[in-house]
């Protein structure tokens, strides 16, 4: 190789090193201010509607994103329905969980913008559920933020394309870690967003592991608080239906708040990926930060989620506006 050729392929990988978000340059704030000015306003609104409605609109929204941009990238694929001989994201085993209500959130938002004439078919659903989901948090008492747009939904979504991609509730840290890096995301981006399991609930089967069959030496994981896991065992015995919900946060389940870290020093939580959190000397500290300082948290949640929202952005040819957001145009 030439010395020429060699300098240009050494610059264009250090370029990719130092700016693997480049995409995301796609992505401003007020995106659509001379298409559709209100649609803010809009989409608030309608998030507004179904939280009156159903606080399980903030956890199923929240989820929702977080599920959509770790597959294929923010792009609006989960919200796909199948059809035909496609299995959908949304009907893989790691989405069957998923409320519904997330969804309906994003379809009545989309339907509330699409009945302003000028905004008709002009914003996509990957948008509009990065708007839901700021709304959704700011709803139930956490930071409102800006949100920047510009992103457009994915023209493919397949049950495949999720093996892999979402964490497992029995992960390490170590897990946790590699499975954020690849989504471009820091150690304290990882543990930033785990906060949202302040609001929301889990099913029993997801974590029965850790309160009856721990270990042959230990048969309630070491690491849960002993009078929580006795509360957890009274909320799920081993003859109750599996699929029975407890809160993800006992203390505060409807309050978007830093108690997600608290529970954790005091070993409440709920999933193995939660504890390991604070019992992980690599990561304690950073809870225990976020722990003690509400506003510090806000503002480290805030900026977790912005770089969350940059995951995968679609632009160009390789995505459209979608005039239904589950199906394809």
């Amino acid at each position: 190789m030439g010395r020429f050729n060699l300098i240009v392929v050494l610059s264009l990988g250090l370029s990719l090193c130092l700016f693997p978000n480049t995409i995301s340059a796609a992505l401003r704030k007020n995106y659509y201010a001379n298409v559709c000015p209100n649609v803010e306003n809009i989409v608030r609104d309608a998030v507004r509607k179904k939280f009156n409605q159903t606080f399980v609109t903030v956890p199923a929204t929240i989820r929702l994103f977080f599920h959509d941009c770790f597959v294929q990238g923010c792009d609006a694929s989960v919200i796909i329905a199948s059809s035909g001989s496609n299995t959908a994201e949304k009907d893989h085993p790691d989405n069957l969980s998923l409320a519904g209500d997330g969804f309906d959130t994003v379809i009545k938002a989309k339907a509330a913008v699409d009945a302003v004439p000028s905004c008709k078919n002009k914003v996509s659903c990957a948008d509009i559920l990065a708007m839901a989901t700021r709304d959704a948090i700011a709803l139930s008492g956490g930071p409102s933020y800006a949100v920047e747009l510009g992103r457009l939904d994915g023209l493919s979504s397949t049950a495949a394309s999720v093996n892999g991609k979402l964490p497992a509730p029995t992960f390490n840290l170590t897990q946790l870690n590699t499975l954020f890096a690849a989504n471009g995301l820091s150690q304290n981006d990882m543990i930033a967003l785990s906060a949202a399991h302040t609001v929301g609930f889990s099913h029993c089967s997801r974590f029965a592991d850790r309160i009856y069959n721990f270990s042959r030496q230990n048969p309630v994981d070491p690491t849960l608080n002993k009078a929580y896991a006795t509360q957890l065992q009274s909320d799920c015995p081993t003859d109750v239906d599996p699929r029975i919900a407890i809160n993800m946060d006992p203390n505060t389940p409807n309050t978007f708040d830093n108690m997600y870290f608290k529970n954790l020093q005091q070993g409440m939580g709920l999933f193995t990926s939660d504890q390991v959190l604070f019992t992980d000397t690599r990561s304690r500290p950073f809870v225990n930060r976020l722990a003690r300082n509400a506003t510090d948290f806000q503002k480290v949640f805030v900026n977790a989620m912005t770089r969350l929202g940059r995951v995968g952005v679609k632009t160009g040819k390789n995505g459209n506006i979608r005039i239904d957001c589950g199906s394809f145009n």
